[in-house]
């Protein structure tokens, strides 16, 4: 049975990447069971953009406000106010998505850090779930969230996580929900030390395309054949959709070694709980 109900936690919608069919976009994702997106905000413009589609698609598409980790040098005089403003609708769901990559830094770590922490302040402040981005920063992240321990809102996310086992192990303890993407099959033992009442799905289309091509036999055998379809048929390195979440779905489950509908219920459970989707 592939009649799943699917929340992705990160669909970048406003990437422009999906400016010339995101009504098919849309419409292929709610039709392959994926009745909610949440379309993350990564700098004052796409936030503003984010909370325009919510208008547009409301009850399917809500919306994040946040300032990306590489954008955090853009950060002026102005940007709190436009975050908090769409952070007041009630389509916008969380702050986010914000944080520390330090695999690259755009922004210097300080500047990083710095804006992050305006942002955990402004979450607390609007008891709004936070949406944290760490990549190579775990040291520092741990500092921050030490250092706020107490004070931060009562659901915090990393999304698309991407470190160790012991790494996603600290933020579950911390009480940390974590997103798992198309990724994160190539990292078994990461995937099977979480509880499955800790994750969450997303896409992160256009983004973390998951390859069938390159997974093992095992794992390829465990998609069905609807997502399989979609994945191959809509999904690719130049363009991964939200339709490919039941493919990643299927994958985790396997993993795990739960059923598909099992993790389904559970990951759509904790998504509509954390995010406060109607």
């Amino acid at each position: 049975d592939e009649n799943y109900i699917l929340v992705d936690i990160c669909a970048n919608l406003v990437n422009k990447k999906f400016s010339r069919d995101l009504e098919s976009v849309i419409q292929r994702a709610t039709d392959a069971g994926v009745k909610k997106m949440v379309v993350l905000g990564t700098s004052a413009h796409t936030t503003k953009e984010a909370l325009r589609l919510t208008r547009m698609h409301p009850g399917t598409v809500y919306c994040t406000a946040g300032i990306h980790p590489h954008d955090a040098k853009s950060w002026d005089d102005d940007t709190l106010e436009v975050l908090r403003s769409v952070a007041s609708s009630p389509e916008c769901v969380g702050i986010g998505e914000c944080g520390l990559d330090f695999s690259k830094n755009f922004s210097s770590p300080e500047c990083q850090v710095e804006v992050l922490e305006k942002q955990i302040a402004l979450a607390c402040e609007l008891q709004k779930p936070l949406v944290l981005r760490e990549r190579a920063a775990f040291d520092a992240m741990e500092e921050v969230l030490s250092r706020h321990a107490g004070r931060l809102p009562a659901h915090v996310v990393l999304h698309c996580f991407a470190g160790s086992a012991a790494q996603a192990a600290a933020y579950v303890a911390r009480g940390c929900y974590l997103g798992v993407g198309g990724h994160l099959w190539k990292e078994p033992e990461v995937l099977r030390g979480l509880p499955a009442d800790r994750l969450l799905l997303e896409s992160d289309s256009p983004f973390l395309w998951p390859n069938a091509r390159a997974l093992p036999a095992a794992l390829r055998a465990a998609l069905q054949p609807r997502a399989l379809r979609l994945l191959e048929r809509y999904c690719s390195f130049q363009r991964n959709e939200p339709c490919c979440l039941p493919a990643v779905l299927q994958l985790t489950a396997a993993v795990l070694q739960l059923g598909a509908q099992d993790l389904a219920l559970r990951s759509t459970y904790t998504a509509l709980s954390i995010f406060g989707l109607d």
